[in-house]
């Protein structure tokens, strides 16, 4: 017998895998505290695990701070990939690494304060990469996205122009509500004052909206609109409506005569002609985008899916009642002589831009808390997935809408172990394992043989993933982020 192995088959045969596996299995069971504790002590890692255990040179010059000419002479292994598309790859013996490491820096502690150093440089490195990014981002939307860079221009442009019409509007209704004294004319003035304001920030939220991510923010800028159209329904509420009823209520307890109303009356005119326009101009745009989202009208409308056109649509709606019921009351004042009606006009005009204000409040605040998109779309994606060979189910999905058409998807994916082990093996060279099967004849081999083969599926395992992410990011475009986690 030899002091090497255990003894071979009377035949002089290799063994069969079989015979080795249940021998080894004996082995370990032969005292079972002594082998137990001997598998069980190489996990922590020490001196023999890393004997063979492998690592790459990108991992080897990061983790220990060598450079290529330093891995030159160490001895170098070639390993088959998980991979369809990458050719085999070579990897060193992590103790090699670790004896070079020591040798090129004298101390654990030299190595570990040029990590810290390297780390430092590494993190000021994060910080200025997107900065850099975000330059080269505009280099291309100058240069070759000039349709998304014109379309921007366009709706801040066309929002300037709803700034300086509701402005104009607001000068001379204010005008009128000095030579008048008319409640309803104030509350007008009012209207106009808070739409000029609200429309100036909603510009604004354009343009932040279309920013690049950065370290701070990695999924973007996109609910800039959300926000921007939140503060437009708060001061839409505070400015417009609580002036409207806070100068109605004091015409209604001090009430007092009016001048003549002509001039108010022309102003209204071309106020209605001005809000009017912008009007159909909002719904005009609300119906091309519902029509591309494949909504109706309303439901594009309640799901805020444009938030800034939104809020010129409900912003011009009530604008142009205000307008009728200002005119109204106005009109009575004229014919009746009491100031009353006046008055009523104002609470009138400031219970409208209220319910306005409470509208935008409550849609805003709905999409910025995380709205799921459509059920029928969520089921999409989610078909696609549960049809994938490689997936034996999906638990936990989440879709939600980020803004500016943008999706995150979320999903635990409950991968066949058994499919992802058969495409692993379709790789390799079966031959070769056997034969590696049958060298097995101690414990230590037999767990060098499964953590070889164990990272190897892991390995496939992660690409899988990362296939499903690519498939689904392709068939379905709106989808900027997936994360899928593995049960």
């Amino acid at each position: 017998s030899s002091k090497d192995g255990p003894p071979k088959s009377p035949s002089g045969d290799a063994p069969s895998a079989e015979k080795v596996l249940s021998g080894a299995a004996k082995a370990t069971a032969t005292p079972p505290g002594d082998k137990l504790r001997a598998v069980l002590k190489k996990r922590e890692y020490g001196a023999k695990y890393t004997q063979n255990n492998f690592i790459t040179a990108v991992r080897a010059m990061n983790e220990f701070c060598l450079k290529p000419s330093d891995l030159e002479q160490l001895r170098k292994i070639r390993r088959r990939s998980p991979h369809d598309d990458t050719e085999a790859f070579t990897v060193f013996l992590r103790s090699d690494v670790e004896a070079k490491a020591l040798d090129v820096w004298g101390s654990p502690e030299a190595l570990a304060r040029e990590r810290k150093l390297r780390k430092e440089v590494e993190r000021e490195y994060q910080e200025n990469i997107f900065r850099n990014q975000q330059l080269l981002k505009e280099y291309k939307d100058f240069w070759g996205n000039t349709k998304v860079s014109t379309l921007i221009f366009a709706s801040c442009f066309l929002y300037v122009f709803f700034v300086l019409s509701n402005g104009l509007n607001f000068f001379f209704k204010l005008l009128a509500w000095v030579y008048t004294g008319s409640a309803s004319m104030f509350s007008e003035a009012i209207h106009s004052l808070a739409d000029t304001c609200n429309q100036a920030l909603l510009a604004l939220g354009i343009s932040q909206s279309v920013r690049n991510p950065d370290a701070i923010h990695p999924y973007g800028f996109s609910n800039m609109r959300y926000i921007a159209s939140l503060i437009s329904g708060v001061g839409i509420f505070m400015m417009g409506a609580g002036l409207s009823w806070y100068h109605g209520i004091m015409g209604l307890l001090h009430p007092e005569p009016i001048e003549s109303l002509l001039w108010a009356y022309c102003i209204l005119a071309g106020s209605l002609v001005s809000e009017g326009a912008t009007l159909l101009v909002a719904i005009n745009e609300i119906k091309k985008s519902a029509h591309q989202h494949g909504l109706s009208f309303y439901e594009y409308v309640m799901q805020s899916r444009d938030p800034s056109t939104n809020v010129v649509l409900l912003e011009d709606t009530a604008a142009v009642l205000g307008v009728i019921l200002a005119a109204g009351c106005m009109g009575l004042t004229s014919l009746t002589g009491n100031p009353y009606y006046d008055s009523l006009g104002s609470l009138g005009v400031g219970t409208l831009l209220g319910a306005v204000s409470a509208f935008l409040i409550y849609t805003n605040t709905e999409a910025l808390l995380g709205r799921s998109i459509q059920a029928e779309r969520v089921q999409k994606l989610t078909e696609f997935l549960e049809n994938d060979p490689a997936v034996r189910a999906i638990h936990d999905v989440k879709a939600t809408d980020m803004g500016l058409s943008k999706v995150r998807f979320k999903a635990e994916v409950d991968f066949d172990g058994r499919v992802v082990t058969r495409s692993y093996l379709e790789k390799q060279d079966i031959d070769q394992i056997l034969n590696d099967i049958q060298q097995v004849k101690t414990p230590e081999e037999l767990e060098n043989f499964m953590l070889k083969h164990g990272e190897n599926i892991i390995d496939t395992l992660g690409a899988e993933v990362d296939r499903l992410e690519k498939e689904l990011k392709q068939r379905n475009p709106e989808v900027r982020h997936v994360d899928l986690e593995i049960l």
